[in-house]
């Protein structure tokens, strides 16, 4: 496996990992009185627009050749930084 097949396993990886707590989340949500759910429902959608983001990004690096995948670590390391920050912010908020 090369380096750049290792590196996408990994993202994937952690992606779906983040995908099954943001469901965690909507299930909790879904069962939170509404003044809650409202609070709830905005974190789940900005979890989700962060989340269609690193899902692109991922796309873009699958895309790319063996050689230039590495232009791309740095903004792909930005992205999965974000999403990791705001789902643990809204795990321990809302968990």
């Amino acid at each position: 496996m090369s380096m750049k097949d290792a590196y996408e396993a990994k993202l994937q990886a952690r992606l779906d990992e983040w995908n099954a707590e943001i469901d965690r989340l909507k299930a909790k949500a879904d069962e939170a009185q509404a003044d809650a759910q409202i609070a709830y429902n905005k974190q789940i959608d900005q979890l989700r627009e962060q989340q269609k983001d690193a899902q692109a990004k991922l796309e873009e690096l699958q895309r790319t050749s063996e050689t230039a995948w590495e232009d791309l670590k740095a903004g792909m390391e930005s992205a999965w930084d974000s999403l990791e920050n705001a789902v643990r912010t809204a795990t321990s908020r809302f968990g």
